[in-house]
Parts: structure tokens; C-alpha cells; sequence
């Protein structure tokens, strides 16, 4: 008895040591991140589902149709969230990553969406909404589509939103790009991440993918292949865009001067107050409008498009000379993004008709390219006739989407 006895004691003690020996081969095994957090599949399409919205949206936007034929795969959405660090502290940010259903090595395209002020519309909050849904069936085409929420939307709404401030919403794009580096097939079991990159946005998302886009040539060309960009309706000269309002008695979207100088006072970008920049029936008002619950049109509500009603006279006559604003004059000019001599195609799209970023914006930025060494055998633009900006969003995505892919397809 005494030898079953302890038999059965060696027996415990061999099998209890197994156990903490897997166990901790286990946990040392465990793959760590530095910057993703976690992963919630949240809507799936079908191919089928996928060329009929496309069936559709060709009705009204014929372009459309362009890219129903490179449509390969149904697709898996995801929300994703990462870490980020915003004026010297660490948060939770978030966004989308779509990927195709079938197993395979795919390249990465990074999409930075317009002007938003309401949570409720950020990707990861609102994946299943018609636009979203324009966004993620790209990865249909052959891609894994990266769909950031940025700060102040999705995990971060607890923060201000840095509207056209390049630092935090660049490091933020910069991050997510990182995360879905650093996760690939770890946790999207069969489907690998090239680094092969493409960058695609428009309006506020031009403007970002355009920021982004010499960001990763400059300073991160060897953690990232960017192999092509596209940037539409973007306000890549910031005090041009003002100065473009300042110069007509009437502006239709007052939000977006609103939304400038709300972030830029948040984010600490210059130190006028709003009562130098706004009349005080408005400037009292800017701080309560973005709190990510109204829309644009309810911020214009509550704002004017009369110029002369709206702002300072002071700042209408004294924002180009006034040493009383050379630090708003300072911060606009940080916040807008220089040209510089590119190796990577870059592809400009505008509407012919666009009252709320005037085409000279994407004109300038172009002709200064071409100034600074870019080649005009990779430096292209195209205006879209008869579009102001809103019409022209849907075709100055899809005009950028395919030359994106025809990049991709002439590897």
C-alpha cells in the first residue's frame, strides 16, 4: 500500500509539473503587441451583396461601374484597437481593418474619410452605413483596407478631435499602420500583409493622406512600401483656405472655420482666443458645437455664411499682416503640408465646381510637385466637371481607386 501510495503521489506531482510547464511555455509563447489591443468582427459582405450595391450606385454615379469587374472575394470587417499617443499621452484609438475572405498575401490601402463631427458616423461605431460600406468593400478588390476612426471618434471620443492638425492625426495614422504591421496573419489566420502600401482620401482625408504620404517617404521608407497615393479635394494650404473665405462676403460650410479654430485652440496650435477670430454672438458658442454629437448642417445652424456677420472685422482686415495674428498665421502654415521632391506616384482629384475647397488648393499643390523635383510622369491630376464637393467625393474616389490598382496591376 505504502508503494501504491507513493506511486500515486510521483504520479500527481509528474502530472502537476507537466501542467505548470505547458502552462508557462504558454504564456512565454503568447504573442505580446506594442500597439494592437483587440480585434471584433463586426459585419461581413458577400461578393454578390458587393457588386449589386455596386449595380446601384452606378445609377447615380455611373464611375462606379469602373470597378465592378476587379471585384474577387466576399470580405470580413473588423474593429480594431490600438494604441496611439496623443500630446504626450498614451490612448486607445481605433478603426477598421477589412480583409478578404480567401487566404492569400495582400497589399495594404489605408483610407482617410472627410470631415466628421459626430461619433455615431465613426467607421468603427457605424460600419454598416452606405458610405462606410463604399470604403470597406475596396477590400474586395484584392486589398486588406485600413479605415481609421481618428482621434476623437470610435475608442478616443472621450477627446477633442484635431481637426487639420497634422501631428496627432499623422502619429495616429501612423500607429494603426504599425498595428496592422505587427498582428498580419497572427490574427487573420491565412491572410498575409504585404508591404506594398496605397494611401487614398478626400477633403479632410486628402488633406491627411497627402500628410501621411511625406511622412512615410521622409521618415518611415523603410518600415513602409508606399507604392502609390491618392488625394482629393484636400486643403493642403491652410491659409489659403481661409483666406479663400475671408475674400467672399459668404462661405456655405462656416462649420469647418469653426471646427479649424476649435481644434487649434484645444490643441494648443496658437493663442488667439476666439473672440479675435469670431464676432462675440459666435466666438462664445465654438467651444459647445464639437462635442461629437452634432452634424454639420446643425453646427451651420447655429453659426452664418454671412463672413462679415461672423468674424471679427479685425481678423478679416489684419489675418494676412496683423502682428496680433502671427500665431494663428504661424499655426495655419505648420498645419498645411510643403511640397517636397516624391518618388512615390501621387494622383490629385478635384471638383471643377467646388465652393468649399477651392480647386486652386489642389492646382497649386500640384504645379509645386512639379517645382520641387517630382516628375510629371508620376505627378497627375485630373478635375472632375461639373461636381461641386460633396458631388464630388464618389468620383474622385473612384478615379483615385483605379489608379491605385492599375499601380498595383503593373508591378
Amino acid at each position: 500500500m505504502k508503494i501504491k501510495r507513493s506511486f500515486l503521489k510521483l504520479s500527481f506531482l509528474a502530472v502537476l509539473l507537466l501542467v505548470i510547464s505547458y502552462s508557462c511555455k504558454k504564456e512565454d509563447s503568447a504573442k505580446t503587441y506594442s500597439y494592437f489591443v483587440s480585434k471584433k468582427l463586426v459585419v461581413e459582405f458577400k461578393k454578390d451583396y458587393i457588386t449589386s450595391m455596386l449595380d446601384l450606385a452606378s445609377i447615380q454615379v455611373p464611375e462606379v461601374a469602373g470597378i465592378k469587374s476587379r471585384i474577387i472575394s466576399d470580405i470580413s470587417v473588423y474593429k480594431v484597437v490600438y494604441k496611439t499617443t496623443i500630446n504626450g499621452n498614451e490612448i486607445n484609438a481605433s478603426g477598421l481593418i477589412c480583409v478578404p475572405a480567401s487566404p492569400g498575401d495582400y497589399p495594404v490601402l489605408s483610407f482617410q474619410n472627410g470631415t466628421n463631427t459626430v461619433n455615431s458616423d465613426a467607421p468603427s461605431v457605424s460600419p454598416s452605413s452606405y458610405t462606410h460600406q463604399l470604403v470597406e468593400i475596396i477590400a474586395s478588390m484584392g486589398y486588406v483596407v485600413l479605415f481609421a476612426d481618428y482621434p476623437g471618434f470610435g475608442e478616443s471620443s472621450q477627446i477633442p478631435h484635431p481637426y487639420l492638425v497634422k501631428e496627432p492625426t499623422v502619429r495616429s495614422l501612423v500607429d494603426f499602420l504599425y498595428t496592422a504591421k505587427e498582428i498580419g496573419s497572427s490574427e487573420f489566420p491565412g491572410i498575409t500583409f504585404k508591404n506594398e502600401y496605397y494611401l487614398l482620401g478626400y477633403s479632410q482625408g486628402g488633406w491627411a493622406t497627402f500628410a501621411l504620404d511625406k511622412e512615410l517617404e521622409t521618415n518611415y521608407g523603410s518600415d513602409f512600401s508606399v507604392k502609390g497615393t491618392s488625394c482629393g479635394a484636400g486643403s493642403y494650404n491652410i491659409p489659403l483656405l481661409l483666406g479663400s473665405m475671408l475674400n467672399h462676403q459668404t462661405y456655405p460650410v462656416p462649420a469647418y472655420l469653426a471646427y479649424i479654430v476649435n481644434a487649434f485652440t484645444v490643441y494648443n496650435q496658437f493663442t488667439n482666443p476666439a473672440s479675435d477670430i469670431f464676432n462675440a454672438t459666435y466666438a462664445s458658442k465654438i467651444s459647445s458645437l464639437f462635442t461629437g454629437q452634432l452634424t454639420l448642417d446643425q453646427i451651420d445652424s447655429q453659426l452664418t455664411t454671412s463672413i462679415p456677420d461672423l468674424l471679427n472685422p479685425d481678423f478679416i482686415s489684419g489675418f494676412e499682416t496683423s502682428s496680433r495674428y502671427s500665431t494663428v498665421r504661424d499655426a495655419l502654415n505648420n498645419n498645411s503640408i510643403t511640397a517636397w521632391h516624391s518618388s512615390i506616384p501621387v494622383l490629385f482629384t478635384h471638383g471643377e465646381k467646388d465652393t468649399d475647397v477651392d480647386p486652386v488648393s489642389t492646382e497649386n499643390m500640384f504645379n509645386e510637385m512639379i517645382a520641387a523635383g517630382t516628375s510629371p510622369d508620376i505627378c497627375k491630376k485630373i478635375t472632375v466637371p461639373n461636381v461641386d464637393h460633396g458631388g464630388g467625393a464618389i468620383p474622385c474616389m473612384i478615379d483615385g481607386l483605379l489608379f491605385l490598382d492599375n499601380l498595383r496591376k503593373s508591378k
